[in-house]
């Protein structure tokens, strides 16, 4: 088999300036799945030269609402693949769609619990209903309906919100 052939299918990530993008690659490529590490500003036909089967959104230190701060590739939403956007590239997803982002008060640090329906999301199958990860981030509240929400804790999540980390 060529070496172009290993390559094909993989997952395209896209660099939006985050310390951790080597090893979100090196972690997929732990699980077998080849991936590759573009510029956040890297064309169709280079990010995609390998045909990947999904994006990842690195996260990054900029605002999307700074002057001149990187914006989601158009070809990433055209595509029609699974996107999945850290820290920045969430807030760059979630703009590119039309949401809005805000900054929030709230704080995390230490060990967080995420909570998802694997019923509602494939992505989630197999997996315990709480995950337990590390938080070292401001949350950012993200409402693809263009509302910005801040949920009080507990309560339940009515609307497509995301909170995500940034």
């Amino acid at each position: 088999m060529s070496d172009t052939a290993l390559r094909q299918g993989g997952i395209a990530i896209l660099d939006f300036g985050s310390q951790y993008t080597q090893v979100i690659a090196r972690r997929i490529r732990e699980q077998g799945v080849y991936a590759e590490v573009f510029p956040h500003d890297a064309p169709l036909n280079v990010a995609c030269q390998h045909a990947p089967r999904g994006f990842i959104l690195s996260g990054g230190p900029n605002s999307v609402y700074e002057a001149g701060a990187p914006q989601l590739p158009a070809y990433v939403l055209d595509a029609g693949l699974p996107v999945l956007g850290i820290c920045y590239g969430m807030q760059a997803l979630t703009h590119a769609l039309g949401g809005v982002v805000a900054d929030s008060q709230r704080r995390e640090y230490g060990q967080a619990t995420i909570t998802h329906d694997a019923a509602a999301d494939p992505l989630f199958a197999g997996l315990p209903a709480d995950l337990t990860t590390d938080e070292s981030h401001v949350f950012w509240t993200i409402d693809l309906s263009g509302n910005v929400l801040a949920l009080p804790k507990g309560s339940p999540q009515t609307t497509p919100t995301v909170l995500a980390s940034g």
